[in-house]
């Protein structure tokens, strides 16, 4: 393999490195030659990683060659790591993959029996062994990793050798207990006893003749065991030392048997052993012995057309185009409302749902998509929780009773660059971070949970489905989308398996369980793969990635980045710094300058953006009835000067602010006067349109009456120049906790601050203004803060080759560059 490794192309070299090298935390710090690689690249955990990146029909192929090497070498047996008392400690098996080689012929003449095209596995290997999955072998010869040897037992559905599961599950008299009713002998030690009931359940024909006299329950319970899976949830066993078996505890018969018939013959018989808490495991010999004319493998290489599609309506990608514009304009709505008003972070984690609500409410959003925001900004850099400076304990309170330091969410330093760009590129981190980030976060299945924000992402089934829904959709045909039966979902769900096999867990998970219950067996439920789907495709949907069950330009962009490995450096965002406003392969950001193939996918999916969402309108035609309408998403500079004098009355392919008296006062407290607000609203005015006559009036009839009562910041008085207005302020009931006394016929004293005397003023319906002792007028500004931004780069996220020390490079490509001059070092050597 360190010859091969050589051979690899800068490019192919790299992308191996992207896809198979492991991060740090794995323990794999230094790669420094071809051999070093090759041992990283032939280790479990990244043999492990591999498989994860590889379709169902890829992991199929795998699996049969591997049982093609199981027909011809036999089992591979892990030995326990202690040894049970009276057996010699075993030396741990390590397998040489090129003592284990398959013939090539004999694979393809194989799974041409099962109806493979000779061709199709012939590609397939190749892509195989350009993953380092397929080694590099004598020709006509197949070599796999020792992972898959010792998996190979379990693809096939065999349990494994009964040497190993004898010795991991009981002491002395249990193993003396089998032997004897297997007829063996009653005087043996224990070492004696095992090596007689292995070689008995080796010999096929006495097995079969066992089985031949065992109960009909017993053969039954076989008839399921024997194709597979092995597992078998039965109550024959016992631990020795609790109800509950831990990893290292030994097993015993139950007293008075299970009450199972099959189950207790087969125990008894040393066929099953129990490997768990009424968990037992059929053994490899006994699978063996049994299974007569195993069929070849149907391989299926290509997913199955989804059949349920329905003709997608003229216009439909415009559908998409305008949940796009939507998704960025109310994301930035919630954002909006998030800085002006950080809600604070439970102490237990998570937002309080009154908080999310007051955002939702504010935004207009519902409190399902208004968590989706938050989490998705968060994990995009856009805001983080910072906690606020711990203030000293009150006189006559314990030190250690002082309560933790609160924290709230805010928006970080980037906030105000994404807040004023275009839709495209506020929409560009938010569907990375969605793409990347493992949870789905409108998913919510404890029904006795309430939903919170900022929940910690930890669904692992989270990217391998979105991944491999996206990657169905990409392949209807043209001018069909997915109709919405339930019997469509299913199918969706099935192809999106093929895709990412993690999802019905070939490879890499364990086998389904049996269970035998008062006589009838099913399978233990898997999953709740479907509420994820549902909650999948509604924020595909939300995000217009997906319109009438079909993939948009942008969905394609989103699956091609998602293909191109984005999801494997998360916590980090490929192309959340990209510039907002570039365009093409230009200000993607330093950390995707070393990643091609990534680089291409975000500059693919930010040109796709720009090109669905147009350039965002910066005109507004002004209705007599005091409203203003934006067609389509309005600019970020328009949005502000309207949602500063005006309210959002309702949205869709249009938003339509309405202009009142109340909403005129927020601009007129800020100190904008009637003339600037006249002048600011004819200057986005449609061309050829004119501010309505009565939207005129309202205007200075609203600034007319605005400020004629003053707070005086000085002595926290309140001023009026009218003095029939100081009178009906002084004997106002809603004024009362203010506790006013009139010292001047113009001139009322407050017992409250100056700020709380405003908001009490404006809360019972006047329109007060703050003065300075000087006499003019202060103008408020609320305070922004800024939490730092806790993204990482995608160096930063997960380092795969070892810390930022000298020498030691700090990327995929670097990498490549790296090995690469070493080996040209060596060469240059003289001999």
């Amino acid at each position: 393999m360190e010859k091969w490794l050589a051979e690899l192309a800068g490019e192919d070299l790299t992308n191996l490195l992207e896809e198979r090298a492991l991060p740090q935390a794995a323990g794999y710090t230094r790669i420094t030659t071809f051999g070093q690689l090759a041992d990283h690249l032939l280790s479990d955990a990244s043999v492990e990683r591999g498989l994860g990146a590889i379709s169902a029909g890829e992991a199929e192929l795998l699996a049969s060659v591997a049982v093609q090497a199981l027909e011809l070498h036999g089992p591979v047996a892990a030995p326990p790591e202690r040894p049970a008392y009276g057996l010699k400690p075993v030396t741990p098996t390590v397998i040489e993959p090129f003592e284990r080689l398959v013939p090539q012929a004999d694979v393809l003449k194989w799974l041409e029996m099962g109806g493979a095209s000779r061709e199709r596995v012939e590609a397939s290997f190749d892509r195989l062994r350009a993953r380092g999955l397929l080694l590099s072998s004598p020709r006509g010869q197949l070599a796999l990793p020792q992972l898959l040897h010792v998996r190979a037992a379990s693809l096939d559905g065999y349990g494994r050798p009964a040497e190993q599961l004898l010795a991991s599950a009981y002491n002395a008299p249990e193993i003396k207990r089998i032997a004897a009713a297997l007829g063996l002998g009653e005087k043996l030690t224990r070492g004696a006893a095992q090596e007689l009931i292995v070689a008995l359940l080796t010999d096929e024909q006495r097995v079969q003749g066992l089985v031949a006299g065992a109960p009909q329950r017993a053969r039954e319970l076989l008839d399921l065991l024997v194709p597979g899976p092995p597992l078998l949830r039965t109550h024959c066993f016992v631990s020795r030392y609790s109800n509950y078996a831990g990893p290292e505890d030994k097993f015993v018969f139950r007293e008075g048997g299970s009450g199972d018939e099959g189950t207790d013959w087969l125990a008894a018989h040393g066929m099953v052993v129990p490997v768990g808490t009424d968990l037992v495991e059929l053994t490899f010999e006994v699978s063996r012995a049994l299974r007569v004319d195993q069929p070849a493998p149907a391989v299926m290489l290509e997913p199955q057309p989804l059949p349920h599609t329905v003709r997608l309506p003229r216009g439909w990608a415009d559908q998409g185009a305008i949940a796009a514009g939507a998704a960025a304009w109310r994301a930035g709505l919630v954002l909006r409302e998030m800085a002006s008003h950080p809600p604070a972070v439970r102490k237990a984690g998570g937002i309080a749902v009154r908080e999310t609500r007051r955002l939702a409410k504010a935004a207009g959003a519902s409190e399902e998509h208004t968590r989706m925001w938050l989490d998705l900004a968060v994990t995009a850099g856009l805001a983080a929780p910072k906690t606020d400076e711990e203030k000293p304990a009150p006189r006559g309170r314990s030190r250690h009773s002082t309560p933790k330091p609160s924290a709230r969410l805010l928006p970080c330093e980037g906030y105000d660059i994404w807040a004023a760009s275009s839709p495209a590129a506020k929409l560009l981190p938010l569907a990375v971070a969605w793409a990347v980030v493992p949870e789905v976060f409108t998913y919510w299945p404890q029904d006795d949970e309430t939903p919170v924000a900022l929940i910690s992402p930890q669904d692992a089934y989270a990217v391998p489905l979105r991944q491999g829904v996206l990657r169905s959709l990409a392949g209807l045909p043209d001018g069909y989308g997915l109709d919405t039966s339930r019997q469509a979902r299913e199918e969706l769900l099935e192809c999106a398996a093929w895709f990412q096999p993690v999802l019905r867990e070939p490879l890499t998970q364990t086998a389904p369980t049996l269970m035998a219950d008062e006589g009838d067996l099913f399978l233990l439920e898997d999953e709740d793969l479907t509420g994820r789907l549902a909650a999948t495709l509604a924020e595909a949907e939300l995000l217009g990635l997906v319109a009438h069950g079909a993939l948009t330009e942008t969905g394609r962009a989103v699956s091609s980045l998602l293909q191109a490995g984005a999801a494997r450096h998360y916590p980090a965002v490929p192309g959340a710094s990209a510039d907002p406003a570039g365009r093409g392969m230009e200000n993607l950001g330093e950390d995707l300058r070393d990643r091609p193939l990534l680089a291409h996918a975000v500059a693919t999916l930010r040109e796709a953006l720009h090109t669905t969402l147009p350039d965002p309108s910066t005109t507004a035609r002004f209705q007599a009835d005091n409203t203003a309408t934006v067609t389509g998403a309005p600019a970020p500079e328009l949005a502000q000067l309207l949602s500063a004098v005006a309210d959002i009355e309702s949205e869709g392919h249009a938003v339509v602010w309405r202009i009142t008296a109340v909403s005129l006062r927020r601009a007129l407290d800020a100190g904008w006067s009637a003339n600037e607000i006249l002048n600011r609203l004819t200057a986005i005015c449609e061309p050829g349109t004119a501010l309505p006559q009565p939207l005129t009036y309202t205007i200075k009839d609203t600034a007319r009456t605005h400020g004629r009562l003053r707070v005086v910041r000085s002595a926290c008085c309140i001023r009026s120049d009218d003095t029939a207005l100081i009178t009906e302020a002084a004997q106002a009931r809603g004024l009362t906790k203010l506790q006013l006394r009139r010292i001047a016929p113009t001139v009322l004293v407050s017992a409250l601050p100056a700020d709380q005397t405003l908001t009490t003023l404006r809360e019972a319906g006047y329109a007060p203004m703050l003065e300075a002792a000087s006499g003019t007028t202060v103008l408020q500004h609320p305070p922004s803060e800024r939490a730092p931004s806790l993204l990482p780069t995608l160096d930063q996220s997960h380092p795969p080759y070892g810390e930022p020390v000298r020498g030691i490079p700090s990327s995929a490509r670097e990498m490549a560059k790296q090995l690469a001059k070493g080996k040209d070092d060596q060469a240059a050597k003289p001999r």
